[in-house]
């Protein structure tokens, strides 16, 4: 009955611990309340079986039902219908640059390395509504993929179709993914610009040094956030194409070059991880989320109904059909 109401002035409810005394009072009085007339005898006097003097109580609780509604509209009940409005204030934008060589397809990770970082990339993406996201891929050469945009049924898409491709000139141009990720934020206007650049291997190949670019960045007011991809030691990895085109595994060593990899953070103002298996991989994207947060303006507002005026109406009414009754019905017995 009064799921959903608040009371706004809940001492009143304390007006209730008249009730009994009143009770009391009324019992009491209720012999003085009637003359009485002792007679000998009451023969020759015809007796009536009337019922109004045995409802005259109903007076008594008329009026105890009214106060009792004044008390409850006293009390202020309401109800309330809040209306939450969500601001971005702060946006972020953020560009994912993925490695997407053929040592990528290594199975140290699950089902390989590529389909690891896919999924959890995924993940990070819907965990970032309010921020504008944007893919790069590169191995020898690097071009953009998806342009930074708000629209991630768009980046999800193009993170699906991202795989090893023989179209893209082999070898892994650390300096050309991470230059071509700057040049798709430099004209941001956003609070924050972030890079997460993502490699197996060394920087082998490619016409702009990976400090040059990072400069650029730094240039750009970007932070750039670097993943070591890899086990340590040995991985199961490809290494030549079969004539049915598939390609062919031995365990290679996993050379990561972790010294640039933590250059390029540093002198950025990012952070360098090293994900060995799918569930560091996942820890690190999640400690990205953590640390890159955008600030969120929430406005609430609140509609409220108030709900003493029909109770206050109600109470009138009992009094006017006491008063009423009083002074007609039960008018020769009170």
């Amino acid at each position: 009955m009064f799921e959903g109401i608040e009371f706004l002035n809940t001492a009143f409810f304390w007006l209730f611990l008249l009730l009994p005394l009143a009770i009391l009072w009324y019992l009491f009085k209720q012999k003085q309340q009637t003359a009485e007339l002792k007679m000998s005898s009451i023969k020759g006097f015809k007796v009536g079986n009337s019922l109004l003097p045995k409802l005259r109580p109903i007076l008594f609780i008329l009026r105890l039902a009214a106060l009792s509604f004044l008390i409850v509209a006293l009390a202020r009940p309401r109800t309330s219908d809040e209306t939450t409005k969500t601001k971005t204030t702060k946006g972020i934008d953020i560009v994912m640059a993925i490695d997407v060589s053929a040592s990528m397809l290594a199975k140290d990770l699950l089902p390989n390395r590529l389909e690891a970082l896919k999924k959890v990339a995924a993940e990070f993406i819907l965990g970032r509504p309010n921020d504008r996201i944007g893919l790069v891929e590169y191995a020898g050469e690097s071009y953009t993929k998806t342009p930074i945009t708000s629209d991630k049924g768009i980046v999800l898409r193009s993170l699906r179709d991202i795989k090893y491709n023989t179209i893209i000139e082999g070898g892994t141009a650390i300096g050309m993914g991470l230059a071509t990720s700057v040049n798709r934020l430099k004209d941001s206007k956003a609070k924050s610009k972030i890079i997460i650049l993502l490699t197996d291997g060394v920087n082998n190949s490619g016409f702009i040094d990976p400090k040059i670019a990072s400069e650029l960045a730094v240039e750009y007011g970007i932070k750039v956030y670097t993943i070591g991809l890899g086990t340590n030691g040995m991985a199961l990895s490809p290494y030549s194409i079969l004539p049915d085109g598939n390609f062919q595994y031995r365990r290679v060593k996993v050379e990561i070059d972790e010294e640039l990899l933590n250059e390029i953070a540093d002198v950025t103002g990012g952070t360098y991880f090293r994900a060995t298996d799918n569930k560091k991989l996942k820890d690190i994207y999640n400690e990205i989320n953590k640390l890159e947060k955008t600030e969120i303006e929430e406005i609430k507002y609140t509609a409220y109904d108030e709900k003493y005026r029909p109770l206050i109406l109600i109470a009138l009414g009992l009094l006017f059909v006491e008063i009423l009754l009083r002074f007609t019905v039960f008018r020769s017995f009170v």
